[in-house]
């Protein structure tokens, strides 16, 4: 593939990631709540769905990624129930000591739900069915096209979603005392809550 789709490929792809989301909310309130440890499972969950509708996209699976549409959409309310259920562990959690934090989720948990969040995610499902196709040409896709892409998929997304993550959970850093943590946890479970709403609402 020429290097000027690719270039063009990875500055769409690049706005899409960057612009905030269900996605980026999620994941800022992962790390404002855990640190970059308890958010990184997260966006490993959402890269592995942006990926899912990648090969969906390249392989003209777009048609049955409509006819399965309740099936997503079964997926989003699921995945917006666990989004709420943690915002309400961050919002009770109890200020002062180790019960500041709530007790870490697991990471395959974690995972589960960056997974469905993106698979719920009508931004991500546009961006991959709808826009992709107009700036990839799927007709001269190849093998070592495909591995170009799907790299840029990787690097772009952990770039942007990492930043998200480390530049949230340095700022949970900078606050020690267990008042400013309360809020910092408070603001972690209004966060997540509207990025459970977000998941709901979009269409």
């Amino acid at each position: 593939m020429s290097l000027f789709t690719l270039l063009a490929f990875t500055l769409a792809y690049a706005i899409a990631v960057l612009v905030p989301g269900p996605g980026v909310a999620a994941v800022v309130a992962r790390a404002l709540g855990g640190g970059f440890k308890g958010a990184f499972p997260m966006v490993l969950g959402i890269l592995a769905g942006d990926l899912l509708y990648f090969v969906f996209a390249v392989f003209g699976l777009a048609a049955i990624a409509t006819y399965f549409g309740p099936i997503f959409i079964i997926v989003r309310w699921a995945g917006a129930a666990y989004l709420l259920y943690v915002a309400y562990r961050f919002w009770t959690a109890r200020p002062g000591t180790e019960q500041m934090r709530p007790k870490q989720e697991s990471a395959t948990k974690t995972f589960l739900a960056g997974f469905s969040l993106t698979l719920g995610n009508p931004k991500t499902i546009v961006f991959y069915l709808a826009i992709l196709p107009t700036v990839i040409p799927l007709d001269q896709m190849n093998p070592l096209a495909f591995a170009e892409l799907t790299a840029i998929v990787i690097i772009v997304l952990l770039a942007i979603g990492c930043g998200y993550a480390l530049l949230a959970s340095v700022a949970r850093d900078f606050f020690r005392s267990a008042k400013a943590l309360g809020r910092l946890n408070k603001t972690a479970g209004a966060m997540m809550a509207t990025a459970a709403g977000l998941v709901v609402l979009q269409h």
